[in-house]
């Protein structure tokens, strides 16, 4: 495998998040991981607790909050976290309350992000927006909140919505964000050679199943 490629894989959050997922499909992802080296698992929160326990610390296991929604309360994602924590979570992926920032409620989604990088203790925290439902303003305002909050990445897509992650988007987190906040573009990336250009534009991290499936694909 070349140099390139082991690069690629290595800022992958190898994903499962369908509602039909079974242990043993999560567990192939696992091994998936283990073998290519991914920077994590990105998994249901139901599984957190086994594929913490099945990985033996040799890759992050990351979850989602909220997800895929958003509209969740604020207590109820941060229970959420403070669960996935005590299962062992190494990474929280949580996904913004969509309604509140088009009604401008800029405070409550600040606070919320707050309340749940508070209640990551230390983990890593990626920030979804959901772009595909956002206007270019909205895009740069939560580029200035996330900043704000202190998480560590902000992220482009659910993966469950109208769309995923596009160049355009990228680009925009990368003129917007604020020193130190990293950039996940996830949902719909489909070839290595989309993964090349997200890396190019900005992105230190990609969400995708895919990725791993072409590299195995090749191999056959």
């Amino acid at each position: 495998m070349s140099i390139e490629m082991n690069k690629i894989l290595s800022i992958c959050d190898h994903t499962l998040l369908l509602q039909t997922s079974t242990w043993e499909e999560i567990r192939g992802i696992c091994d998936d991981a283990m073998k290519y080296h991914t920077a994590s698992v990105c998994i249901p929160p139901c599984y957190v607790k086994q594929a913490k326990e099945y990985l033996h610390g040799q890759i992050p296991v990351c979850t989602v909050i909220g997800f895929p929604n958003g509209n969740h309360t604020t207590a109820c994602k941060v229970f959420e976290t403070k669960d996935a924590v005590a299962n062992g979570a190494d990474e929280i992926d949580m996904v913004i309350n969509v309604g509140m920032l088009k009604a401008k409620e800029y405070d409550y989604v600040l606070n919320e992000m707050k309340e749940i990088r508070e209640a990551c203790q230390g983990r890593v925290l990626k920030v979804i927006i959901e772009t595909c439902l956002l206007t270019d303003e909205e895009k740069i305002r939560m580029c200035e909140l996330v900043t704000k909050s202190g998480a560590d990445y902000i992220k482009t897509s659910t993966g469950f919505s109208t769309a995923g992650a596009t160049f355009s988007d990228v680009e925009l987190f990368a003129k917007h964000v604020g020193e130190g906040v990293k950039i996940k573009a996830a949902g719909g990336i489909g070839s290595i050679e989309d993964a090349e250009k997200f890396m190019e534009l900005g992105a230190s991290r990609l969400g995708t199943s895919r990725i791993v499936k072409l590299v195995k694909a090749q191999e056959n």
